[in-house]
């Protein structure tokens, strides 16, 4: 119901005549394109109503002034000591980087992002991987960072030096990593999107979500600027599809080889957190947003290397199947943020999960701790998918420790 303020019965007193002018800047800032207080004036009547000028006029002026060509914006994007929670900070280089070593290294306040206390807050950035802006678009960049404290230790979350390690030490097998992400969209009520308000729950079964259409998904068209803005960016985006939860969905990255796939992963995830502030959607990682009779969120790992892939390969698939059964209990612990234990709230045996406590891999089995596909079994040859980790997972935790099966 539109709410209507009518002031022409007053006598326009000093106090009124003040007011009235405020509302009259008010109204010629909404004209403008700024939406203040969404009123409108007709004669002595003002009244609330939805504007139809666009709120970006000025924004889309600003962006597309041109820049001198020796002025590149470079945005350094880090995670931070939630382990799960992506930050960023943007500088100016005098040309556009060509290498990895022509990206100076920066500093942060590590204690504003709990990463550091504030008697010894500098924190370092150490550039690990460049792409391209899809949101500025050429020449302008992304720099994705490592963190390390001053006296060059990698901080808490930093979990990508030890898998860099890892990798480095098994590169002669060519380990190839694919990472399924799986997330959900929440509207700034903290309820999925596409679902009933009043904190209603979907009338339809979510079978009807998973790759589905119409009425039985929400969110696409974030997804669709999700896949543009990471092909863009030069990410080794794989695909995408809607999830069984509706207002969940998933992106694909890999298969690649060594540490990309991680780190395309975590890039992903920071270009999905940007689009969305976009469209007002806040995106969860939650292995278990919506309790326990609705589907979770994991992120699934693929892995082989060359010997896997080689003709008579499924010999060493089901060796390491068995090995990543064996430490399951140890593995378990890292497949999820910080000490993996709201992954327990997702991994119930149901909603094609295996058991928290307990491993096993099958052949085709959705509900496996880890999964071969058929073909790989026709073929005699492939790749295996661990399907424990939680969405909230650090990729590069999980990529470690399955290359670590290859260390010793």
């Amino acid at each position: 119901m539109v709410s209507h303020y009518i002031f022409n019965n007053f006598e326009k007193s000093n106090c009124f005549n003040y007011f009235d002018q405020i509302f009259s800047k008010m109204l010629k800032l909404y004209t403008a394109g700024i939406k203040i207080f969404n009123f409108q004036k007709k004669g002595d009547i003002f009244f609330r109503q939805k504007t139809t000028t666009p709120l970006d006029t000025y924004f889309n002026h600003y962006i597309s002034l041109p820049l001198p060509k020796d002025k590149i914006l470079a945005s350094y994007v880090w995670i931070d000591g939630s382990g799960i929670t992506m930050r960023s900070k943007d500088r100016v280089l005098e040309k556009l980087p060509c290498e990895l070593s022509s990206v100076p290294k920066w500093s942060f306040d590590g204690s504003s992002t709990g990463q550091a206390k504030p008697k010894d807050s500098d924190t370092v950035l150490i550039p690990s991987a460049v792409y391209r802006d899809p949101f500025r678009m050429d020449p302008h960049v992304i720099v994705l960072c490592e963190t390390y404290y001053g006296d060059g230790t990698p901080t808490a979350t930093n979990h990508r030096a030890n898998c860099a390690k890892i990798l480095s030490k098994i590169s002669n097998l060519e380990p190839w990593f694919g990472i399924e992400q799986e997330y959900t969209m929440f509207d700034f009520d903290m309820w999925p999107i596409g679902w009933p308000k009043c904190r209603g729950y979907p009338t339809t079964k979510s079978l009807f979500s998973y790759c589905g259409v119409g009425e039985h998904v929400a969110g696409r068209e974030i997804a669709e600027c999700h896949a543009r803005a990471c092909i863009y960016a030069g990410l080794d985006y794989a695909g995408s599809n809607a999830e069984v939860m509706k207002g969940s969905w998933e992106y694909q990255v890999g298969a690649t080889l060594g540490i990309k796939a991680a780190d395309d992963l975590w890039l992903g995830r920071y270009i999905l957190n940007r689009i969305a502030e976009h469209f007002g959607v806040i995106i969860s990682y939650h292995p278990k947003p919506m309790g326990k009779d609705q589907p979770g969120i994991g992120c699934h790992h693929n892995f082989s290397v060359k010997t896997m892939r080689s003709d008579g390969g499924l010999t060493e698939i089901e060796k390491v199947c068995n090995i990543l059964c064996e430490r399951h209990t140890s593995l378990i612990k890292n497949y999820g943020l910080m000490d993996g234990e709201e992954n327990r709230k997702r991994l119930t045996g149901k909603f094609e999960t295996a058991a928290y406590d307990s491993c096993r891999w099958a052949v085709a089995d959705r509900g496996a701790s880890v999964r071969l596909q058929r073909n790989v079994v026709a073929n005699k040859k492939g790749f295996l998918e661990d399907r424990r980790p939680a969405g909230d997972c650090d990729p590069y935790r999980i990529c470690a420790l399955l290359g670590e099966i290859y260390v010793e």
